[in-house]
């Protein structure tokens, strides 16, 4: 259940900080939070990450990002309810990235693009604008990747306890 909740409060959270700068601010409009450094901004972003794909027309690139993203939720629904169900830090970091990833769609679904609105930079170096939806994302994938280190870390210090009590035998 874990992993539901942690989805469904990303998918609320993003939707929700979307929903506040579609209403408060003109597309383009920024508000520097911290001068020289982090605005709140609104843009539409057409691509994925960093604008990825974001040239090719939109009658290829929305079909194209909804299907990988409809492809990729299911494989993570499918994956943690096959193998992971039991296992917390996974469960959540599979929520964060499925929670992202909706998050993102119902934008594609709603606006044929992306709302981004976190602008970080130092001066006129920019950070490209993301949202809490790709936080998110990042987040799981890290993780993610934390899970993997510290399975690897387990099974590194069993191994050699293995390899004694056979040879005892």
């Amino acid at each position: 259940m874990l992993f539901y909740y942690v989805a469904l409060t990303v998918i609320l959270l993003d939707q929700a900080t979307k929903l506040v700068i579609v209403q408060a601010l003109r597309l383009g409009q920024g508000i520097p939070v911290i001068p020289g450094y982090f605005d709140i901004v609104f843009v539409l972003n057409p691509g994925a990450a960093f604008g990825f794909l974001a040239t090719l027309s939109e009658r290829v690139r929305n079909p194209f990002f909804i299907l990988i993203t409809v492809v990729a939720a299911s494989l993570i629904v499918f994956y943690h309810t096959r193998f992971l169900h039991t296992h917390r830090l996974p469960s959540v970091a599979l929520g964060l990235i499925l929670g992202g990833a909706i998050g993102n769609l119902i934008d594609r679904l709603r606006y044929g693009m992306v709302v981004d609105f976190l602008d970080f930079h130092v001066s006129r170096y920019h950070w490209p604008a993301f949202n809490v939806a790709d936080s998110a994302i990042s987040i799981g994938v890290g993780l993610m990747l934390l899970d993997m280190v510290l399975d690897w870390r387990r099974e590194n210090r069993k191994a050699p306890a293995d390899e004694t009590a056979n040879e005892r035998q």
